[in-house]
C-alpha cells in the first residue's frame, strides 16, 4: 500500500514527496476513507503510529479554497507543546496549498492571539481552555466549524479538560463531523462518544498495552533515588550508544533534583521540561533535544503523549508509573517509524506491584538485569523515601479535630429564634390589620370593610 492508492491531490503528493513518505501507516490507511466520507470517527491506535496524518490527509484533500475569515476545521489537543507540533505538521502538509493555520494555547499573551485570529484562518489547533476563552469573548467565532478533531482525548480528560470540552460542544454547530483519536479507550472517553457522536465508526489498530515489537525492554531493581542516579551515570557514560535519551520521572520536584545531579555528572548535556517551566523554556528544551544540542531530556508525563521527536535511542523510566498505560505511552517515544528502540525501567521494592501490573497489561515479562558491579548502591534517601515518624502518644494533640471541645454548650432559648428578616411590616400589619401603603385607596377600603 502506498499513498498513491489514497487518491490524494497533487499538492499533498508533492508535500509527502518532500517529507520522504511513500507508504501510509496502518491507522492512516484504515482511517482515510472513513474520515473522508464525513462520518463521525473514533480511532484507537498506539502513540507514534501517525495519528496526526491519519486525520489531516483526508481533511486537507477535501478542504476547498476559501477567503472566509472564520475557521472551518478545529483540532483540540491537551498540551501547548502538542499544539506547536501539530501546527508544524499541518504546515508541512500544506506547503503547496493556500491554507491558513493558527495554534492557540495558554501561557502567552492573549491579545497577540486575538490579533492573529482577526487576520483570518482555515484551521485552528488549540488547547481547550484558551480556545474557550477566545470563543466566549466573540473573538473566535465557531459557527463555521465543519470538522472537529480531538487528539489524545484520554489525556485531555485526565488533565481535567472535561468541562471545557462540554462547553465547547455547546457553542459548536450541530451539523459537523466529529473525529476523535486516542491511545486508550476509557469509561470517560466512551461516555463522551455516547453523548456527542452520531453512530461513529470505530477503527482499532492495536489493543492498549500491546508492546511495540521494535522496542527492546529491560529493567533494574534499584533500592532508592541515589542508587538510580548511580546506575544512570554508568549507562549514560556510553555516549555513543545512549546518544539521545529521554528520562521520565514521577513529578516536578524529582525532575529538577535529577536534572541537577545529571548536569553535575554530564555538564551541558541535559535539559528538563515540566509544567512549572515557562512556555519559552519548555519549547527551547524540546528544540535543543530535537536538534541534538542536548542528548538527555528529563521530563514528567507532560511529554508522554503526542510529541514526535525523531531518533530517540533510549527511554528510561526513572520511576515505575502507577498506571501501566502510562508506561506504554512513555516507551512509545522511542522505536518510532519502524526504527529500533530501547526502553529501561528502574523500580524500587515499593514499586514492584506496578511492575506486575505493567507486565500483566502487556502479557509479557520485562527481562530483569543485574546491577553492574561497577555501580555502588547508596544508603542515602531523599525526603520522600524516608520513613515518616508518627507520634504514638501526644497528650497535647487532640485525637479528633471534628469532636466538640469542652467549651461546647447548648444555645440559650432566646438564641434559638429563627431570623425572619425585618419585622417592621409584620408589626404594622398586627397593629392596623390592613396594609399601610400609599396609592391604592380602593384596595385599602376593601380591606377595611
Amino acid at each position: 500500500m502506498s499513498f498513491k492508492n489514497l487518491n490524494l491531490n497533487t499538492p499533498l503528493y508533492n508535500a509527502l514527496d518532500d517529507l520522504g513518505f511513500t507508504s501510509p501507516t496502518p491507522i492512516q490507511e484504515q482511517a482515510f476513507n472513513v474520515v473522508a466520507s464525513g462520518k463521525d470517527v473514533v480511532g484507537i491506535a498506539q502513540t507514534g503510529t501517525g495519528k496526526t496524518y491519519a486525520y489531516m490527509l483526508p481533511i486537507l484533500k477535501n478542504l476547498p479554497f476559501s477567503k472566509q475569515d472564520n475557521p472551518r476545521v478545529m483540532v483540540l489537543v491537551p498540551t501547548r507543546e502538542l499544539v506547536v507540533q501539530v501546527v508544524e505538521e499541518i504546515e508541512k502538509l500544506t506547503k503547496y496549498m493556500n491554507v491558513r493555520v493558527l495554534g492557540i494555547y495558554g501561557g502567552v499573551n492573549i491579545n497577540t492571539q486575538r490579533q492573529a485570529v482577526a487576520e483570518g484562518l482555515d484551521i485552528v489547533v488549540a488547547t481547550p481552555g484558551r480556545l474557550f476563552d477566545l470563543a466566549v469573548s466573540h473573538v473566535l467565532p465557531l459557527k463555521s466549524i465543519q470538522k472537529m478533531v480531538i487528539d489524545e482525548v484520554d489525556v485531555m480528560l485526565d488533565l481535567g479538560f472535561r468541562y471545557q470540552l462540554l462547553n465547547i460542544f455547546d457553542i459548536l454547530p450541530e451539523r459537523r463531523q466529529n473525529i476523535m483519536f486516542s491511545a486508550t479507550m476509557t469509561d470517560d472517553v466512551d461516555a463522551l462518544i455516547t453523548d456527542f457522536f452520531t453512530e461513529p465508526e470505530k477503527i482499532t489498530i492495536a489493543v492498549s498495552g500491546t508492546p511495540l515489537e521494535n522496542i527492546s525492554q529491560t529493567r533494574y531493581n534499584v533500592p532508592n533515588f541515589y542508587s538510580k542516579v548511580n546506575v544512570l551515570e554508568h549507562v549514560l557514560g556510553d555516549k555513543e550508544t545512549f546518544n539521545k535519551v529521554l528520562i521520565f520521572v514521577a513529578y516536578k520536584k524529582m525532575a529538577d533534583l535529577l536534572f541537577d545531579k545529571i548536569e553535575a555528572l554530564f555538564p551541558n548535556e541535559s535539559c528538563v521540561i515540566h509544567s512549572n517551566k515557562t512556555q519559552n523554556y519548555r519549547l527551547r528544551s524540546i528544540e535543543q533535544f530535537r536538534e541534538g544540542e542536548n542528548r538527555i531530556l528529563i521530563a514528567t508525563d507532560v511529554m508522554a503523549r503526542g510529541l514526535d521527536i525523531d531518533h530517540i535511542s533510549h527511554v528510561i523510566n526513572f520511576d515505575t508509573p502507577h498506571f501501566p498505560e502510562n508506561y506504554m505511552h512513555r516507551i512509545g517515544r522511542t522505536g518510532r517509524a519502524e526504527r529500533e528502540g530501547q526502553a529501561i525501567l528502574f523500580s524500587t521494592e515499593a514499586e514492584q506491584e506496578w511492575v506486575t501490573a505493567i507486565e500483566e497489561l502487556m502479557q509479557m515479562e520485562i527481562p530483569l538485569k543485574e546491577i553492574p558491579d561497577a555501580v555502588s548502591l547508596s544508603t542515602e534517601l531523599i525526603e520522600e523515601e524516608r520513613i515518616q515518624n508518627k507520634e504514638h502518644h501526644n497528650p497535647i494533640k487532640r485525637r479528633d479535630d471534628d469532636l466538640a471541645g469542652p467549651a461546647f454548650h447548648e444555645k440559650k432559648e432566646k438564641n434559638k429564634k429563627i431570623n425572619q428578616g425585618g419585622s417592621y411590616k409584620r408589626e404594622i400589619a398586627k397593629k392596623y390589620k390592613k396594609p399601610k401603603s400609599r396609592g391604592d385607596k380602593n384596595f385599602n377600603k376593601r380591606n377595611k370593610k
